[in-house]
C-alpha cells in the first residue's frame, strides 16, 4: 500500500518549514483509497475483523492537525531524539523528575509525544487512527507552566499528574472539544467538563486530546469490529495492525498508551471496555469498583455499570492517574463519600510476594499454557495459589441490563449536556432514525443492538431483580472461592470474566503477562472485593516488578 504523505516528508515539513508559509497552504494529509487493506482482511480468521473500511468517511484529519503544526514544528527531529532516553516508556514520577532537575520542560514533554501523534498518525502506513480530536490550547498551557516554574509561581506540593498530557475516551465531556461518543449524531456535541476532567485539571493535568473507541462504547452494532466508529474509522493495534484486534470499547485510550502517544489516557467500561484493549495493546488497566470514580458527564451505557479508568504504561502511573480523578460527585448517585487511601502511593509499595494469596482458575490452567505458566512463576515467587473451579452462575438477562439502562441513561444525559441546536437526537428511537437515513455511512455494519434496545419490554421491576439476581450470582462466582481460602483476588485472563466483575460491582487490574507466539499481547488479570483497589494495585506492582513483561510495539520506537 502505498502512503499520500511517507514518513521522510514529514520529517522535511517538520524540520524545513519556512517562515513564511501559509498554514492555510500546508496539506499535512489527503484521504487516501483503503480498498487493499480492505481487500487484504477479507478472509481474517476473525470474522468481525473482516472490515468494510480503515479510514473515516467523515474526519478531516487535516482539521484536527493543522492548528497546532506551526508549535509541533519547532521540535526538530535531533531534539525529538534526545528526548526519549527522558520520556519514552518512563513513569509519570521519572518524568516530573526530569523536569524538576531542568532536564525536561513541560513544552518538550507535551511537543515531544505530538511529535510521535504527527509523525505516526499523518503517515497512512503506520496511522493506528486513534487520535481524533487535539486540545488546541494544550501547548500554551505547558509554556504557561514553565514559566511559572522558571518564576518560582508553582505550588509546593503538588499532585504527581501536575504537568502530564493525557488522553481521552471522546464519550469523556471535555471543554474545547467535541464529545462525539464516536457517532456522527454526535459530531457537534460541545459540552462543558465531565467531572473526572474537572478533577484532572484541578489537579494540573494538560488535556492532550481525545482518542477513537468502539462507537457508542460498542454498543451499537453486533458481530462488528471492535475500535469502529463512524467518527474515527477503524482503529488498529500497533503490535500487528489489522492483525490483532484493538480490543474494545476503549481502543484508542489502549493503542494510543502502548504507541506512547501521551504519558497515560483514560477509557470507560461497562463489561470489558477497559480490561480488554489494555490486554490486547500491552498496558495496565484498571477497572474501578462503580462509584469511587464519578460518570457525571459521560456518555452512558448503563448507569448500572459504567465506569471510568486509567490505561497507563505501568503500575506506578495507574495509580496516579486514578487518584487524580477521585472525588465524591453529589451528581452521581453511585459516588462514593467515603475516602480510600493508600491508593496514590499504591505503585510505589508493592505487597511482598510471599504475603499474597491467589486463586487460580482451573479451567484456564488447562486452557492457557501462558497463564498456567506465570501461575507457577508466581508460586516459585512464594506466592500461595489455590487452583479452584468457579460455581457455575447464571447470567440471564445481562443485557437487558445495558437495554433499559441506556434507553433511559442516554436522553438523560443529552438532556442534561448537549445543546439542542447542535444536537439533534433526544432519544435511541431518535438515534436509529438518524443513522438510517445515510446508513451506508453512519452505521456499516448496522444497528443492531440499538434496535434491540427499543425492543426489549423489561419492565422496571424485572429489571431491578434481574439487577439484584446477577449481582448476587456474579459475588457468588468469585466469592465462593474467595471467601473459603481467604484470597486477596482471583486471578483471570484478559477480560475473560469481565461480565461477572460487572454484574458484581467488583474491580479488576490487568497487567501485561507477555505475548503469544503470533506476537499478540495477552494480560494477568486480578480481581478483587469492592473498594480493594490500593491492594490490587500493590499486588499489580509486585508481579510487574517481579515478571517485567511490556515490550514497545516494534514500529512506534
Amino acid at each position: 500500500m502505498r502512503s499520500v504523505l511517507p514518513l521522510l516528508l514529514i520529517l522535511f515539513l517538520f524540520s524545513c518549514k519556512q517562515e513564511d508559509t501559509k498554514q492555510e497552504s500546508v496539506v499535512l494529509w489527503e484521504p487516501y483509497n483503503d480498498s487493499a487493506e480492505v481487500a487484504a482482511n477479507a478472509d481474517h480468521e476473525i470474522s468481525r475483523m473482516r472490515y468494510k473500511l480503515i479510514q473515516s468517511k467523515v474526519l478531516d484529519k487535516n482539521a484536527v492537525f493543522l492548528p497546532l503544526y506551526d508549535e509541533v514544528v519547532k521540535m526538530k527531529e535531533e531534539e525529538y531524539e534526545s528526548l526519549k532516553p527522558l520520556i519514552l516508556e518512563q513513569d509519570i514520577f521519572s518524568i516530573g523528575n526530569s523536569i524538576e532537575q531542568d532536564k525536561l520542560t513541560y513544552e518538550q514533554l507535551v511537543l515531544f509525544y505530538l511529535h510521535r501523534i504527527y509523525k505516526y498518525e499523518l503517515d497512512n502506513e503506520t496511522t493506528l487512527n486513534t487520535v481524533i480530536a487535539l486540545n488546541e490550547e494544550v501547548v500554551a498551557a505547558a509554556r504557561k507552566l514553565d514559566e511559572q516554574k522558571r518564576e518560582g509561581r508553582l505550588a509546593d506540593v503538588r499532585h504527581p499528574i501536575f504537568g502530564m498530557p493525557i488522553l481521552l475516551k471522546d464519550n469523556i465531556n471535555t471543554a474545547g472539544m467535541k464529545t462525539t461518543a464516536g457517532s456522527i449524531a454526535l459530531m457537534n456535541n460541545e459540552v462543558d467538563d465531565s467531572f473526572i476532567v474537572e478533577r484532572l485539571k484541578e489537579n494540573g493535568a494538560l488535556i492532550l486530546g481525545k482518542v477513537n473507541l468502539s462507537e457508542w462504547a460498542y454498543f451499537l452494532c453486533s458481530g462488528c469490529p471492535v475500535g469502529y466508529s463512524a467518527v474515527g474509522g477503524q482503529t488498529l493495534n500497533p503490535y500487528g495492525r489489522r492483525i490483532f484486534e484493538t480490543g474494545g470499547s476503549s481502543s484508542g485510550s489502549g493503542t494510543s498508551v502502548a504507541a506512547n502517544y501521551a504519558v497515560a489516557a483514560v477509557g470507560t467500561e461497562t463489561s470489558g471496555s477497559i480490561l480488554s484493549p489494555s490486554s490486547q495493546n500491552s498496558v495496565v488497566g484498571l477497572k474501578p469498583t462503580i462509584g469511587l470514580l464519578s460518570r457525571s458527564g459521560i456518555v452512558p451505557i448503563s448507569s448500572t455499570l459504567d465506569t471510568p479508568g486509567p490505561m497507563t504504561k505501568n503500575v506506578v502511573d495507574n495509580a496516579i492517574l486514578l487518584s487524580a480523578m477521585m472525588g465524591y460527585d453529589a451528581a452521581d448517585s453511585k459516588s462514593v463519600k467515603e475516602e480510600y487511601l493508600g491508593i496514590l502511593s499504591a505503585g510505589l509499595n508493592r505487597e511482598p510476594l510471599k504475603t499474597m494469596r491467589l486463586g487460580a482458575m482451573t479451567s484456564l490452567m488447562e486452557r492457557d499454557s501462558l497463564y498456567r505458566e506465570t501461575v507457577e512463576e508466581l508460586k516459585q515467587a512464594g506466592v500461595e495459589i489455590i487452583e479452584f473451579m468457579p460455581p457455575e452462575v447464571k447470567m440471564e438477562g445481562f443485557l437487558s441490563i445495558l437495554n433499559i439502562d441506556m434507553r433511559n441513561d442516554l436522553p438523560a444525559y443529552l438532556k442534561a449536556y448537549s445543546n439542542p441546536d447542535s444536537v439533534t437526537i433526544t432519544s435511541i428511537a431518535d438515534a436509529v432514525d438518524f443513522n438510517n437515513a445515510d446508513s451506508l455511512v453512519r452505521i456499516p455494519y448496522g444497528q443492531a443492538l440499538f434496535e434491540g434496545i427499543s425492543a426489549d419490554s423489561t419492565t422496571a421491576e424485572g429489571l431491578e431483580e434481574i439487577k439484584a439476581n446477577l449481582e448476587g450470582n456474579g459475588r457468588t462466582f468469585f466469592d465462593t472461592a474467595m471467601d473459603a481460602h481467604d484470597l486477596d483476588a482471583v486471578l483471570s485472563i484478559n477480560n475473560y470474566h469481565a461480565g461477572y466483575a460487572a454484574v458484581a460491582k467488583y474491580p479488576a487490574l490487568t497487567v501485561p503477562m507477555g505475548y503469544k507466539a503470533s506476537g499478540e499481547p495477552i494480560s494477568l488479570t486480578f480481581i478483587g472485593k469492592p473498594f480493594s483497589e490500593a491492594h490490587l494495585l500493590r499486588m499489580g506492582k509486585a508481579f510487574e516488578d517481579a515478571f517485567p513483561k511490556r515490550k514497545m510495539p516494534k514500529g512506534y520506537q
